[in-house]
């Protein structure tokens, strides 16, 4: 019992400190939201935002990106992986926050911007394929992250946002305790160090870059892991909602609404938390994106009435 009290103070601060990586991201996001489109050059991801199509796209495109790393994982090489997901991060990084940040930054330099835009992009890879350690695989998940959560925010309407995470907080669920595939990808971004989870240690000196146990296996000895580690994904999905409420609700009711559903997420969070402590694999989804929709669910109807900002797709 002694034992168990002391993992779980131990727990405390990696936990707060993982909470403080959502505020962290989302206030970077609120920050940079409307001067990333107005002057950064962010532009939709689709034509019309409240079209349901836009869900069964997003759907698919992350089915088939999760079966295409689960095989090349199994039947070829991982490096093939790594390279994939390095590109795809020097790409995002480099259109959705270098570019947009240094653009506001340097409005009459737009020459420049660009060439030190590619420049920033091309380390952050480097750093990431040479010494992938935790501290820099996170700064690259929360750029990533950023990035990621303004262009879906601003490109999908907020009813498509909530059936959106609905509908991946039941994959996520099912992927965790059903099927276990997540607990197989997860594996196998660890072990290529790339910035698909975000890592916060629980001891002194830790270092990514030397754990070599698999969490699967970890699990099965029942080992206490010396990190918490965290898909982005759970971070971005319900920041999604964040951002488009933000977004598509005027001022000030949709400042309102938008700290409700960030107040939300961190109560889901904390939920999350208590069950992680444990030391058992979590699927994050339906906790904060459940405490996203709540937030701004109750929030919109105490307010104001009614649901502000949801457009029917008919």
């Amino acid at each position: 019992m002694t034992k168990e009290k002391n993992n779980y103070k131990n727990d405390i601060l990696p936990a707060f400190l993982m909470g403080f990586m959502f505020l962290v991201v989302y206030g970077l996001v609120l920050f940079l939201t409307e001067p990333f489109i107005v002057k950064g050059g962010i532009q939709q991801a689709f034509s019309d935002i409240n079209d349901p199509v836009n869900i069964l796209m997003i759907i698919g495109i992350m089915l088939v990106v999760t079966v295409t790393i689960l095989l090349i994982a199994k039947y070829w090489k991982d490096k093939i992986i790594q390279i994939i997901i390095l590109f795809a991060v020097g790409y995002t990084s480099f259109y959705a926050f270098f570019l947009p940040v240094l653009s506001i930054l340097f409005p009459a330099y737009q020459d420049i911007v660009l060439i030190f835009s590619i420049m920033l992009a091309v380390l952050l890879v480097i750093a990431l394929y040479r010494y992938p350690e935790w501290y820099v695989i996170d700064i690259s998940g929360i750029i990533i992250g950023v990035g990621a959560i303004i262009i879906f925010g601003i490109s999908l309407g907020i009813l498509l946002v909530l059936i959106l995470l609905i509908a991946l907080s039941v994959y996520d669920a099912i992927s965790v305790y059903k099927t276990k595939h997540m607990i197989d990808l997860a594996d196998t971004v660890m072990d290529l160090k790339l910035p698909v989870l975000l890592v916060i240690p629980k001891i002194r000196g830790y270092s990514l870059l030397k754990e070599t146990k698999r969490l699967k296996e970890k699990l099965k000895d029942g080992e206490e892991r010396d990190a918490f580690f965290m898909g982005l994904g759970d971070i971005v999905m319900p920041g999604i909602l964040v951002a488009a409420v933000y977004h598509q609700i005027p001022a000030p009711e949709g400042l309102l609404i938008t700290v409700s559903t960030i107040i939300g997420i961190l109560a889901g969070f904390t939920i999350l938390m208590t069950f992680v402590i444990k030391g058992k694999p979590q699927a994050g989804l339906p906790c904060l994106c459940g405490g996203a929709i709540i937030g701004y669910i109750v929030s919109s109807l105490i307010l104001f009435g009614e649901l502000k900002g949801l457009v029917l797709p008919f």
